[in-house]
């Protein structure tokens, strides 16, 4: 542009007609389709590092879904009532659990099952599957024996593995059967329940009629001789309560935490306890939270290899053009012309390898969740901004190479293709 007159001279005006944007791309779409190999394995390098992303945020979201299915299946909707102690759980309760605490929990709005459990002290009376002592054999730790009310295996998410679990029948009449936890069978030798099979408490026989197994709730279940509560209080002289355990809907916990301790003892509601599940779920979203930012942390590490790749190859494609970036600026080309075309074949590199990436790991998310039976949960807008990304792991590698590029003075590029 002439200083005196502010007129684009003929030569600035001649220029810019013959490098237009037209001509850029077209120049950039020549530069990136000549060698399709080297194409092929710069693409590779952003494609892993997109794919790798997106796989690994959506199979965060996919695995953290799971977690909050588990969360909500089990803690969600489980519901512990104690009496509370005075000092540091030493004194003695404040309150009763009554008798017939599964009946009034079974009345309350959002309770599915709830079942009761009593400790049971048996003293120095052994628990084995013969009725002759051996004094010459070798001890072993002894089951723990505990009372329950026919309702407490649903509620605590037990499945009885052969037999049954005993019912209201069994607990009125005080019958002499048990039920007992896996690890307990096992120990005393008792697999199968169709011969019924009998233990002895001391000197007293107790058919055998159940073996259940996946406690969900109560781990210590599966370690223990499980009695009827009416047999307990007949044969052991249990005179309290121990525990309330319910399954509730979800949601229903802040409902049953008010009208429980109510519908147990309406004297003293204040004297129990009762542990039910947060109304937010907090642990779910930590969870979420940490699974997360690992796989972020992955993934951005991908993500730098696919563009250190870019950068590589871009900033070889500039070494190896010297001679034709020479003579496009002897023909008129300007700096930013230049500069500009090796940084439109880094995007455009770059962004088809997001795209690529992003397909491929949807794929691979959507495979691995069929596999394992999962819901796969991918998000849409995460899955266009990883590809978009690409785009701008392109623009930034290209940077250099475009800038390197942009100084390279005609006679220096004419000299070193001589």
């Amino acid at each position: 542009m002439s200083a005196a007159t502010g007129v684009r001279t003929r030569a600035e005006v001649h220029a810019r007609d013959r490098f237009g944007v037209r001509d850029l791309v077209a120049e950039a779409a020549a530069g990136i389709g000549t060698r399709p190999g080297r194409l092929l394995l710069t693409i590779l390098g952003t494609v892993l590092g997109i794919c790798s992303l997106v796989v690994t945020i959506g199979m965060a979201q996919t695995a953290a879904g799971q977690i909050a299915r588990q969360f909500d299946a089990v803690a969600a909707t489980q519901v512990v009532i104690q009496p509370r102690t005075q000092g540091w759980g030493e004194g003695p309760a404040l309150a009763t659990i009554p008798w017939d605490a599964e009946e009034r929990m079974l009345r309350l709005n959002g309770i599915e099952h709830a079942g009761a459990i009593a400790d049971v002290s048996i003293g120095e009376v052994s628990i084995s599957a013969v009725s002759v002592r051996d004094p010459s054999a070798v001890a072993t730790v002894q089951p723990i024996v505990i009372g329950a009310t026919g309702g407490l295996l649903d509620a605590v998410r037990g499945t009885v593995t052969t037999g049954r679990f005993f019912d209201s029948g069994h607990d009125a009449r005080a019958d002499r059967v048990v039920v007992l936890g896996a690890r307990a069978a096992a120990r005393l030798g008792v697999h199968r329940v169709d011969r019924q099979p009998s233990i002895f408490i001391g000197e007293r026989p107790y058919a055998v009629i159940g073996i259940i197994d996946g406690v969900a709730r109560r781990g210590d279940l599966l370690d223990a001789v499980i009695l009827p509560l009416g047999t307990a209080r007949a044969d052991f002289g249990v005179d309290r309560l121990a525990q309330v355990h319910a399954r509730i809907a979800v949601g229903a916990g802040p409902l049953v935490a008010e009208q429980a301790p109510v519908a147990l003892d309406p004297r003293t509601p204040d004297g129990f306890e009762v542990q039910v599940p947060p109304t937010s779920s907090l642990v779910r979203e930590r969870v979420q939270g940490d699974v997360n930012a690992i796989f972020l942390a992955l993934g951005a590490v991908a993500l730098l290899v696919g563009g250190l790749g870019i950068a590589n190859v871009t900033l070889l494609s500039v070494m190896e053009r010297t001679g034709e970036i020479g003579l496009r600026r002897a023909l008129g080309a300007t700096r930013r012309q230049i500069g500009a075309q090796f940084l439109l074949e880094s995007v455009v590199i770059g962004l088809l390898g997001g795209l690529i990436g992003a397909a491929l790991g949807v794929g691979a998310v959507v495979a691995v969740s069929v596999l394992r039976e999962w819901t796969p949960i991918v998000s849409t807008p995460m899955v266009i901004g990883s590809a978009l990304l690409g785009g701008v792991i392109g623009l930034l590698a290209g940077v250099y190479p475009a800038l390197k590029a942009a100084t390279i003075e005609p006679i220096a590029a004419l000299r070193s293709t001589a």
